[in-house]
């Protein structure tokens, strides 16, 4: 059951900070509300659609490292209301973020729809399946009609999230969006184009 993301995120300094700057109440407050059980329909929706985020683990040294993270719309799997699902797609074969898993499974996911400036941030406990141990799971979680090599699956197991601020969120669109956007102009302009042509050889018949 995912927990109030305040009584994770907001440490005794975290504390110390905010009440030597006045927000400690305000935040003291927030500490006291409550999530329902996990994800609701709205940060379900908000996750399908998702291409890409950004994970953060902890390795060994105490160090953090980010890393982005992308795939085809849908390929962050919602497997029930507490629990995310990727396939880790071979890549340049560093290995941090398996291998900061492997002694600190804790981490952090931020996910951003930048069009709508809207952000979502999620604390998990992350777990590695490997492909040959459960084959029913990768055929839910493989994405389709895309090119890639599937060397394991990462579970996230919700432990607190909480939607950011906007603010200073730029909006950005993907090539993608911006067809979209633009296709009824695109359909207008062809037929438009098409007018012209036939006009011209209706001219050129007439003369």
């Amino acid at each position: 059951m995912a927990q109030n993301y305040a009584t994770l995120a907001f440490t005794d300094a975290v504390k110390a900070l905010q009440e030597a700057h006045g927000s400690r109440r305000t935040y003291a407050r927030m500490e006291q509300s409550r999530h329902g059980d996990g994800l609701s329909e709205q940060e379900i929706g908000f996750i399908t659609e998702r291409d890409n985020f950004y994970l953060a683990s902890i390795g060994e040294n105490g160090y953090p490292y980010i890393q982005h993270r992308g795939g085809p719309a849908g390929f962050i799997k919602v497997l029930d209301a507490n629990t995310l699902g990727i396939v880790d797609f071979e890549g340049n074969k560093q290995y941090i973020s398996v291998g900061n898993l492997q002694t600190q499974p804790q981490v952090s996911l931020i996910m951003v729809d930048y069009p709508r400036q809207a952000r979502l941030k999620l604390y998990a406990d992350a777990s590695i399946v490997e492909l040959k141990d459960d084959p029913a799971l990768f055929q839910q979680l493989d994405p389709t009609d895309y090119p890639h090599r599937p060397e394991r699956m990462i579970l996230f197991h919700i432990q607190a999230y909480d939607w950011n601020c906007p603010q200073h969120i730029t909006p950005r669109y993907t090539l993608a969006e911006i067809q979209e956007a633009f296709a009824p102009q695109q359909a207008y302009l062809e037929s438009l184009e098409k007018e012209v042509l036939a006009l011209r050889a209706a001219q050129k018949t007439q003369v």
